[in-house]
């Protein structure tokens, strides 16, 4: 390890922000360059514990404390290796990851933990900067052809794992341009897209194939992948979205949240020139009080909305753990994000009833009451706190409560993949009821972290190799893990 007593010489620090009035005003990433002392001392916390439960947390099962103690010695060269080992795409998850490797850091039992996801982050930008990250096309062809449909996370990590292992690989993506969720779905102030074309850039000089604009099963015909390509990987999330049945949803101005955010960005990316939903000067209420939630809150806040204020059925979380909520679980607390900071109400409790509207149509407002959690034969209800009933004034209404699973397009069923009775495709091995059909990330799992899904992508490619091959080089989780997965998946 390298500092002895480095958990107790240094503190926890990250970067500061840009002030939130200066930051609202651009797209652009929040925070201010973090110096290399600043980053060793970080580095230097970590106490190479005896059993890192941070492996436990991290979906990839990252090698943590070595690269910590790779990053503390300089020794970048290593650093990248260690990380690139189990995580194709450290850019990614060094910003965008809600970091559950930090929750479950032995150091956070009674001190603030290591700042992993900084230090993941400063390791792939060092690592491009000093040439370490370069095109790396397999030495030889297996002469297989695989169809990877879906560009996000999950279908990224499976390409670039499979284009490794020899094959022709091919991904189709029905945007404009790869990156599925990553590009029109988490905000460029999070996640600026240069950094996915960066790494896009390099996944074609490696032989990856990218074909956009290309919907399979509407202009490209599934049975055409199917004839075509020796196995195929569909991994188009979880399109989905949970619909709030409540009179009025239908009114002018009430969306579920990605289609704005995903216009957003199209704008950004220069696509569109303007998004069709705008916030300005309106009161902007945004249903759900998580992450996607939270990047409506930014955007609207950068469109220059009236207010903007969060709903969330939920009671409002402790600012630290319970002890029913005992270390390493994920913290049940309070979560404060950037865009919180540029200014939201945000209501916990609170039950929405109806929306109202004009003649025209358009929503006016919101109905809602306050909402007392009550816990009823051993589980947990909710009543309503009679005389709270009230309406308050809405423009406009994003709907963030989150996905069912697959979109209900007809694809599943078009390449013979039977569903579950909640939506989702059966699996076994990450294979699904078609032999030729491997299933990874959201679509398969169902609505998670893009951490998940790169680790679903990296699974699911080595049972496809596995599948044309007989047997696969590629690195992988411990077979036990498969036999659970199994279970959850509807698979005996």
């Amino acid at each position: 390890m390298g500092a002895k007593e480095g958990f107790l010489q240094f503190k926890r620090e990250t970067p500061i922000t840009r002030d939130p009035k200066e930051r609202i005003g651009d797209y652009q990433e929040i925070y201010e360059p973090f110096s290399a002392e600043k980053l060793n001392h970080q580095a230097a916390r970590c106490m190479d514990c005896g059993v890192p439960f941070c492996h436990q947390g991290c979906p990839l099962g990252n090698v943590i404390p070595e690269f910590n103690d790779a990053v503390y010695q300089q020794n970048w060269q290593e650093a990248i290796e260690i990380l690139r080992s189990t995580n194709n795409f450290p850019e990614f998850t060094g910003r965008i990851c809600p970091a559950p490797c930090e929750a479950s850091c032995v150091l956070g039992i009674n001190k603030d933990p290591v700042t992993i996801e900084l230090i993941e982050k400063n390791i792939a930008e060092k690592a491009y900067e000093l040439g370490l990250i370069q095109a790396n096309p397999p030495q030889a062809r297996t002469g297989k052809h695989v169809a990877i449909i879906g560009s996000g996370p999950a279908g990224l990590a499976a390409a670039d794992q499979l284009n490794q292992a020899g094959h022709e690989v091919t991904v189709f993506e029905k945007d404009a341009k790869p990156g599925g969720l990553l590009r029109y779905g988490i905000p460029d102030f999070k996640l600026e897209k240069w950094v996915i074309d960066r790494r896009i850039e390099l996944m074609k000089q490696e032989g990856v194939i990218f074909i956009c604009n290309s919907d399979v099963g509407f202009n490209i015909k599934v049975e055409n992948i199917l004839r075509n390509f020796d196995a195929v990987v569909l991994a188009t999330g979880a399109q989905q979205p949970r619909a709030l049945n409540i009179k009025g949803s239908d009114l002018k101005g009430v969306h579920f949240a990605m289609e704005f955010l995903g216009k957003q960005n199209q704008v950004i990316g220069g696509e569109i020139e303007e998004n069709p939903i705008s916030a300005k000067g309106k009161h902007v209420i945004v249903i759900g009080g998580g992450d996607t939630g939270s990047d409506c809150i930014g955007t609207s806040n950068r469109h220059g909305a009236e207010s903007v204020t969060q709903l969330e059925l939920l009671p409002k979380p402790p600012k630290q753990r319970t002890v029913l909520n005992p270390w390493p679980e994920w913290p049940m607390t309070l979560k404060t994000s950037s865009s919180h900071e540029e200014g939201a109400e945000r209501i916990f409790s609170i039950l929405t009833k109806e929306f109202t509207g004009n003649e025209q149509g358009e929503v006016t407002g919101l109905k809602l009451v306050d909402i007392e959690w009550l816990e009823k034969d051993g589980r947990m209800t909710f009543e309503e706190v009679a005389g709270t009933e009230r309406t308050i004034p809405c423009d406009l209404a994003f709907i963030a409560i989150g996905y069912l699973g697959p979109a209900q397009n007809g694809l599943l069923e078009a390449f013979g993949v039977e569903a579950m009775e909640n939506t989702l495709p059966k699996s076994k091995n990450y294979q699904s009821t078609n032999s030729k059909v491997f299933l990874a990330g959201d679509m398969r799992r169902g609505q998670s972290l893009v951490v998940w899904a790169i680790s679903e992508g990296r699974e699911a490619a080595v049972k496809v190799d596995e599948y044309l091959m007989g047997s696969s080089s590629l690195p992988q989780k411990d077979e036990s893990y498969f036999h659970i997965e199994d279970e959850i998946h509807g698979v005996d």
